[in-house]
């Protein structure tokens, strides 16, 4: 399988390409970035691991011409908020650019059965704009939606309750942004309710929430960027899309009615293969996380209404 890689000279596109050069589940890996000498020393530094993990082909380049034939596209490549702008302005100069890279990508010939995974932001409305630009099948488009989220939610409460974060079963859904959800009625912990847990206390477990929605900008705070935990939330996806797993993940799709939502992307549990979106499942939610979810999506299509 050969995944491309567009933004794959960035912090992102290469830590995602770290985290799949582990796990041995494709053969071929592109990098491309307008930076054509950052992706082809990414590349280069990536080859030279090869003997101790896994023979994958390294191709990078500023040319989409790389990406021929590529059976996974992932779109990583994406702005940073200048001083004193607003998050619409971001959004805007970043849907832009996201149009040029779509705009490349059909005139590239994928193969006949290509997914297309969008990590940069806002992702749910760039996952929106991808699965409606004709490049490939729309159920074949999705987004790392709150995947990344999700991963962060359950590692820490994993230190909140010192046990191993494998344990711990919680979702965070609807928007990757400010609207997200965190489904707590349905959390498990080995399989025990979360409330049931000794120790456990809402007001806590909100407050470890609430850091969840801050640790992005935290690890950019603290070193400029994230980039590790994002790789291995790419990993997870492309993963499911490479070997068909059928993984159910929080990723973002275009919804069509589970919950009462449709019309807009966002992350809902989804079974991912190698058709991309094969099935979105409807969660179990209390009310407060339905009306909250259905606020995720409203904020979401304002949001698209404004873009230019």
């Amino acid at each position: 399988m050969k995944v491309s890689i567009i933004g794959g000279g960035g912090r992102v596109g290469s830590d995602a390409a770290y985290a799949l050069q582990f796990q041995s589940v494709v053969n071929e890996i592109a990098l491309i970035d307008m930076n054509a000498e950052m992706a082809a020393g990414e590349a280069l530094d990536l080859r030279h691991g090869n003997a101790l993990t896994a023979n994958i082909k390294w191709t990078s380049g500023s040319d989409y011409g790389v990406a021929e034939g590529s059976d996974c596209v992932v779109i990583t490549a994406g702005l940073r908020r200048k001083p004193d702008e607003t998050r619409l302005d971001l959004i805007n100069r970043n849907v832009t650019l996201f149009r040029s890279i779509l705009d490349s990508l059909k005139s590239t010939r994928l193969s006949p059965e290509a997914t297309v995974v969008v990590v940069s932001n806002p992702v749910d409305i760039l996952t929106h704009l991808a699965t409606h630009a004709g490049i490939v099948d729309p159920k074949r488009v999705l987004g790392l939606g709150t995947v990344l989220d999700t991963c962060r939610f359950r590692s820490l409460i994993g230190d909140h309750f010192g046990v191993n974060a494998t344990d711990v079963k919680a979702l965070i859904l609807g928007e990757h942004g400010d609207s997200m959800v965190p489904i707590l009625s349905s959390a498990t912990l080995g399989g025990v309710p979360l409330a049931s847990v000794p120790g456990y206390s809402e007001d806590a477990i909100r407050g470890v929430f609430e850091f969840t929605k801050k640790s992005g900008a935290e690890v950019i705070r603290l070193k400029q960027g994230a980039g590790r935990a994002v790789g291995i939330s790419i990993k997870e996806v492309v993963e499911s899309i490479a070997l068909n797993q059928q993984k159910v993940l929080p990723v973002s799709a275009v919804q069509e009615g589970r919950l009462g939502i449709q019309d807009i992307a966002l992350s809902l549990p989804t079974r991912v293969g190698r058709g991309g979106v094969l099935e979105i499942l409807e969660p179990a939610v209390n009310e407060g996380e339905r009306e909250a979810l259905h606020a995720s999506a409203e904020s979401l299509k304002s949001v698209l209404a404004q873009i230019q």
